[in-house]
């Protein structure tokens, strides 16, 4: 699935700017599709081009006009094609996994800034799932509710293994190898 086709997924919701689009992909899709403005505004571009969305310019005071989105039948039709394909693809994409790979290239306190890094980062996933079942879950449905659980079960088990395996690495460093 690609981000043309989460937005328009996104704008089953309601309309919504492609800032309120990025927040969103932040927020609720964060822990497993990242998407910036240099991948949102373009993909809103083509689908609007393409009819499946309308845009609406909404005028501010010293500003630029604000472009709304919201989701046309012929959008509505595309997601639901692209949700009828049995098989999705599971990609991870992980910079994080990518650095670990070459940790005999690292010094020990290099090693021990990303392992420490990464647990803070998945302390703030924690907090943001524990935000998201507190505040929105009786308003999000249950697709979200189960891609929340899911979230929480990877980042609690790679919290987990860092915590416990971490130390296997430091061995094996720049440093102890006197690289």
């Amino acid at each position: 699935m690609d981000v043309k086709t989460v937005c328009l997924g996104m704008l089953t919701d309601g309309e919504a700017s492609g800032y309120d689009l990025k927040k969103h992909f932040e927020s609720s899709f964060g822990h497993f599709f990242s998407a910036g403005y240099g991948s949102i505004y373009p993909a809103l571009a083509s689908l609007a081009a393409n009819g499946l969305v309308n845009c609406e310019c909404i005028p501010q005071n010293g500003k630029p006009d604000r472009k709304v989105y919201s989701i046309t039948p012929a959008g509505r039709d595309v997601l639901l094609a692209e949700l009828d394909k049995p098989n999705p693809s599971h990609k991870v994409r992980s910079e994080f996994l990518a650095t670990i790979c070459f940790a005999h290239l690292m010094t020990a306190d290099q090693l021990a800034t990303v392992l420490n890094n990464r647990i803070a980062e998945i302390e703030s996933y924690e907090k943001l799932f524990d935000k998201f079942e507190h505040t929105r879950m009786h308003e999000t449905p249950h697709g979200m509710h189960f891609t929340v659980g899911i979230g929480r079960a990877l980042i609690l088990a790679m919290k987990k293994y860092i915590q416990e395996n971490g130390h296997e690495l430091q061995g094996h460093s720049a440093a102890a190898a006197n690289f």
